[in-house]
């Protein structure tokens, strides 16, 4: 970024500086990194008690038509055709060479689907659906809502005290409540690994909404340093670091959100790289690294076998501080991908002792009902 200056800013910004978090540049906003506990003790706090993360500086979409769901398809592996009402659904936006635009949750709403993306992807996504779409399904930003996320095990008994009987909706589904008086869609869904839920509202009540759930004992502002080693921990992939346009579902270790029918019809972005992948293997491989030690290997560290050859790169990596231990993520060849397998991570020079592993580092703990 050029300077602050050209940073936008979500409708919580004025929150975030009474708050004295230290801001900084992320996806073209000025964000809060952290509050004065640091991003050890909230990353630790969320993963006790609840957190609460600004999130507006995501985009949000709306998809209308006589048949979205079927046009979206065209564009995901996923199954957006089969969700229920106010069911939800992890996929993926495709070019037709079968890398992945972007990674994105949709929601079946009363008139159509609801988008959530990637900060910094959104424009790139409006574009490529509303010219890929070809008229099929309107498009439309939805640059008047922010998004507020409310993470951590006792995220459901706190919004239990506005909106009686959420506690009981399950993981990726969604309802339309009232909270404090203003009309939200609340989802239980999230990017930690943790139970709790999304809040999308009128950006004019995003403001009043987060100091109320602020109010509350269990409640801590969260900034974006302790929101990226939540999901690191929860092995999930950062778009522009763990996902690219270069990337396959298959080789990011994504092959899940292709459904069977899909697969059978064969018939959305990619497919043919995407189903061959799927029949014959891919080249490489997103997985889990243990470092040993506490030397930590960071995005864009080598990753070598027991001959020394380079077999992959880190793509994130940090401290894991549930785990008390460095943890990471990369690509490496196939045959190099098997959890329990010794590699090393070339950090300043010098190849340190690490094994592939399963994940997600930490169990998901999302409500099923």
């Amino acid at each position: 970024m050029s300077s602050a200056a050209a940073l936008e800013t979500t409708p919580l910004y004025p929150l975030h500086r009474r708050l004295g978090a230290r801001m900084v540049a992320f996806a073209g906003y000025e964000m809060p990194l952290h509050y004065a506990p640091g991003i050890l003790a909230e990353h630790l706090h969320t993963r006790e008690k609840a957190g609460l993360f600004d999130v507006s500086h995501m985009g949000q979409l709306a998809l209308s038509g006589s048949a979205p769901a079927r046009a979206l398809e065209r564009l995901v592996p996923g199954d957006i055709a089969g969700l229920a009402p106010m069911r939800m659904r992890y996929t993926l936006l495709l070019n037709d060479r079968g890398g992945i635009i972007d990674d994105l949750i949709v929601t079946c709403g009363e008139s159509g689907l609801f988008l959530v993306v990637n900060a910094a992807r959104k424009e790139v996504d409006f574009a490529n659906l509303r010219e890929r779409l070809d008229g099929d399904a309107a498009v439309r930003a939805l640059t008047d809502r922010a998004l507020l996320a409310l993470q951590g095990p006792a995220a459901a008994a706190v919004l239990a005290r506005f909106a009686p009987g959420i506690e009981r909706l399950s993981f990726m589904s969604a309802r339309e409540v009232a909270l404090l008086g203003e009309r939200v869609l609340l989802s239980r869904c999230g990017y930690t690994g943790e139970d709790g839920f999304e809040i999308s509202l009128p950006a004019e009540a995003a403001l009043k909404l987060a100091e109320r759930l602020l109010a509350e004992p269990e409640v801590w502002p969260i900034g974006l340093g302790a929101r990226d080693s939540l999901r690191l921990e929860a092995g999930l992939p950062l778009y522009g670091h763990d996902l690219d346009e270069t990337t396959s579902p298959v080789e990011a270790s994504l092959a899940w959100t292709i459904g069977k029918r899909r697969r059978e019809e064969a018939d959305f972005a990619g497919a043919e790289r995407v189903l061959r992948e799927l029949r014959q293997g891919a080249r490489k491989r997103r997985v889990g690294i243990r470092p040993e030690g506490r030397v930590i290997a960071r995005e864009g560290t080598p990753i070598v076998g027991g001959d020394g050859r380079e077999i992959g790169r880190v793509t994130s990596g940090g401290f894991g501080p549930s785990l008390g231990a460095p943890v990471a993520m990369g690509y490496v060849e196939s045959a190099y991908a098997d959890p329990g397998r010794e590699i090393g991570c070339l950090v300043r020079g010098a190849s340190h002792p690490a094994r592939i592993a399963r994940l997600p580092f930490l169990p998901a703990r999302h409500y099923r009902g």
